[in-house]
């Protein structure tokens, strides 16, 4: 996993610099994203190191449907399928899409609860994050019935738990010490 992210970080910063100066940050992770689901799939992965798959048929299965050949995103697919590095689209989107939320100063957060935000709730705690970070926030819900209550907020960089779980866990932890 290590080797793959430092052999797709070179690629992911090729493509945000090239998306960013076209102007074409969206249509570049949408593009991305796409390929990295192809690249993901395992049919397609073993074709990567088959001889009889040519460069330009790896290309073409990558790219969107509607996009020709000639656009600088069939040239980056090329320059991956040249090195046999199409393997590496999945690492490549997660980092360009980083880099693109760093530019737009989005922060992704995971957002864990007992039960299911609703949207209301949701952009409560969008604009207090927001107020926090002073960033956009861009929320990842997932539901654990585990958690017993409350929120457990994971910024990638910083964990809040305020959850009933954790909480109980601390004053475990504090009775035991």
């Amino acid at each position: 996993m290590a080797q793959a992210l430092t052999l797709a970080r070179p690629y992911a910063r090729a493509a945000f610099e090239v998306a960013q100066a076209s102007g074409s940050l969206a249509d570049w992770s949408s593009a991305l994203n796409f390929a990295a689901l192809v690249a993901a799939d395992q049919r397609v992965a073993g074709l990567g190191n088959d001889p009889r798959v040519s460069p330009a048929q790896l290309v073409a299965l990558h790219l969107p449907e509607g996009m020709a050949a000639g656009t600088p995103f069939a040239s980056f697919l090329d320059e991956l399928a040249d090195n046999r590095r199409m393997a590496l689209l999945p690492e490549i989107a997660a980092l360009y899409d980083d880099y693109k939320r760093e530019s737009e100063s989005t922060l992704r957060v995971k957002v864990t609860s007992a039960l299911d935000l609703d949207a209301a709730e949701a952009d409560t705690l969008r604009a207090s994050l927001k107020r926090r970070f002073k960033r956009e926030i861009e929320l990842d819900t997932h539901v654990d019935p585990a958690l017993l209550g409350g929120v457990v907020i994971d910024t990638g960089e910083q964990v809040i738990d305020g959850s009933a779980r954790g909480r109980l866990q601390r004053l475990a932890s504090a009775l035991a010490h």
